[in-house]
């Protein structure tokens, strides 16, 4: 069936202008990592087609992948590219399309971490997957302790220099990397646009130093997994569903992290939550998102109502302090 976008998508969503850069955000940004994948799997692709087009319909504009998105690696951006081609070929200018690469996507010596050979061969391979001539954002995933940081900017700089990125980015650096890799960017006359860290209630580090340095050097920032994996919805509260993420053999989350603590944390959020006329998942956005420091979260959904929910942040209302009081008084209970 083909598809036509609604004409008032873009009525609801809110748009964040990234650090000091002209490009403006989405608040919330739809991420590829699982749930899009398999090899010959037409109803993760069908699955996958469902939730694209829903978000752009409410306004999501932003798509965030990486060359080993599956599994297995690449199928994500296969199926994404095939999404593209028959859905949304004469809307590429309205989306925002990133990549990544940094973790191991083939073997032998050239086939991870932040060497030039690797990065530069990884971005051609992703932008053939997904029949692209460029992306929007292509990050390095992340720091390699053993090529010099100098080469790993360098290739950034190198794939927005010959076109096949518009902006350059960094994911899981830690704050003394990524004032590094700031710095080496900025004199090489391509500005680090965004970093990509982890950040959700259960997951705070970027607090201490990174929130307000990426601030301070006019850098964006986007959250991803800031429903910690799942853990901060209503999903796990009676067990482990068999069609969760927990329960299907994924690195990202394991059953023992599910414990009777976390459970009993979850409940008192929700409790927050439902006095706040919202769900667990949509309050836990709300609150990454609380202070303005974080440009857009990211999300992964495996259900079209997910996207819904996680779009319907933009109508939350500000905390009081004594919500944010209860909030503080379950995660650490």
């Amino acid at each position: 069936m083909s598809y036509t976008p609604r004409d008032d998508r873009y009525e609801s969503m809110k748009y964040v202008r990234c650090g000091r850069s002209g490009l403006k955000l989405p608040l919330v940004s739809l991420g590829l990592w699982h749930n899009f994948g398999g090899e010959g799997a037409s109803s993760a692709l069908e699955n996958g087609r469902l939730m694209v087009r829903r978000a752009f319909d409410l306004g999501i504009t932003h798509f965030d992948l990486a060359n080993n998105y599956g599994p297995p690696p690449g199928s994500a951006e296969l199926h994404f590219g095939k999404i593209l081609a028959d859905d949304f070929r004469s809307h590429r200018d309205e989306m925002v399309i990133s990549s990544k690469a940094g973790y191991l996507m083939w073997p032998g010596p050239y086939g991870e971490w932040g060497s030039k050979k690797y990065l530069v061969a990884s971005l051609d391979q992703s932008l053939e997957r997904m029949g692209l001539d460029y992306v929007d954002i292509f990050y390095s995933h992340r720091p390699d302790p053993e090529t010099p940081l100098e080469e790993t900017m360098g290739a950034l700089d190198l794939v927005v220099r010959q076109g096949k990125a518009l902006y350059a980015g960094i994911s899981n650096y830690k704050p003394a990397e990524a004032r590094q890799a700031i710095q080496i960017l900025r004199r090489l006359g391509t500005p680090c646009l965004i970093h990509q860290p982890s950040y959700s209630m259960l997951n705070r580090w970027v607090e201490e130093e990174l929130l307000d340095l990426l601030a301070s050097e006019g850098v964006g920032c986007i959250a991803f997994s800031p429903l910690a994996r799942g853990q901060l919805t209503d999903r796990y509260l009676q067990g482990i569903p068999s069609d969760s993420r927990a329960a299907s053999g994924s690195v990202a989350l394991k059953p023992e992290q599910i414990t009777d603590q976390l459970r009993e944390k979850v409940r008192r959020l929700e409790r927050v939550a439902r006095k706040r006329g919202e769900s667990i998942a949509r309050m836990a956005l709300a609150w990454v998102l609380r202070t303005g420091k974080v440009t857009s979260v990211l999300v992964g959904a495996s259900k079209v109502s997910q996207v819904e929910d996680c779009a319907r942040v933009t109508a939350s209302a500000p905390f009081s302090g004594e919500e944010l009081a209860e909030i503080e008084a379950a995660l650490a209970g």
